[in-house]
């Protein structure tokens, strides 16, 4: 076992800083209007992530998860965020991100998330340690942030943004409840890239044939047809 120079309150406090950006991050995607500057907010999202893996494989003495931060950062800041921006110009998509609940009461609930995030998994997890507790607390917390955009936003590319920033708190449940085995970690990485293209394919289908990725014009549509 390497000896951490690092006192342990001090993994605790960066590991905690690090978990508490998510969250943060999420709550900043969830205040965006612009699609654009959704994809960008996700980019730093992304970023974050990276590091809370990075310091978890530090605090853990895990090389394996620096696999894991460096694919996050590599697929999840750089390459979606850019493939995405070129898909939404190229789909010549609105750049206004259409919402089903005002921004003040989408907010409000992201707060309300949060707090049962804390109540519930602090007390399902009493014997853990302080570190993997808290983490999973956060975890959560990013992950109903992620279905909350999913639930609020009408265009398809902001869902799509809210479920990659789902996956991303379900990274950091796995990193701080000590880890995934490292085949799992890149198994997962390949899917989600694999269900990116094929969502990317799936939107270039839906606005070549409706011009439009507004999920509410698309049920219209349908209701048209029915």
């Amino acid at each position: 076992m390497i000896e951490h120079a690092i006192t342990p309150n001090l993994v605790f406090d960066v590991a905690h800083m690090f978990a508490g950006a998510l969250v943060l991050i999420s709550f900043l995607m969830l205040y965006q209007d612009r699609l654009y500057a959704l994809l960008n907010v996700f980019a730093l999202q992304a970023v974050a992530l990276a590091l809370a893996v990075a310091w978890q494989a530090y605090a853990q003495d895990a090389p394996h998860l620096y696999v894991t931060a460096g694919i996050a950062l590599v697929f999840k800041a750089l390459v979606i965020p850019v493939s995405l921006h070129r898909m939404v110009a190229r789909l010549g998509i609105h750049r206004q991100v259409e919402t089903a609940v005002s921004i003040g009461p989408t907010m409000l609930a992201g707060i309300a998330l949060v707090a049962l995030s804390m109540v519930v998994m602090l007390k399902a997890t009493p014997a853990a340690e302080a570190l993997a507790r808290e983490d999973l607390a956060f975890a959560l917390s990013v992950v109903l942030l992620g279905l909350l955009m999913m639930v609020t936003r009408r265009n398809a590319v902001s869902q799509v943004v809210g479920f990659m920033s789902l996956e991303n708190g379900l990274i950091l449940a796995a990193t701080g409840a000590k880890g995934m085995p490292l085949v799992v970690e890149i198994s997962v990485a390949f899917s989600v890239l694999i269900a990116f293209i094929v969502i990317g394919i799936f939107l270039f289908r839906i606005r070549e044939r409706f011009d439009t990725v507004d999920v509410d014009a698309l049920d219209r549509f349908r209701g048209g047809r029915a």
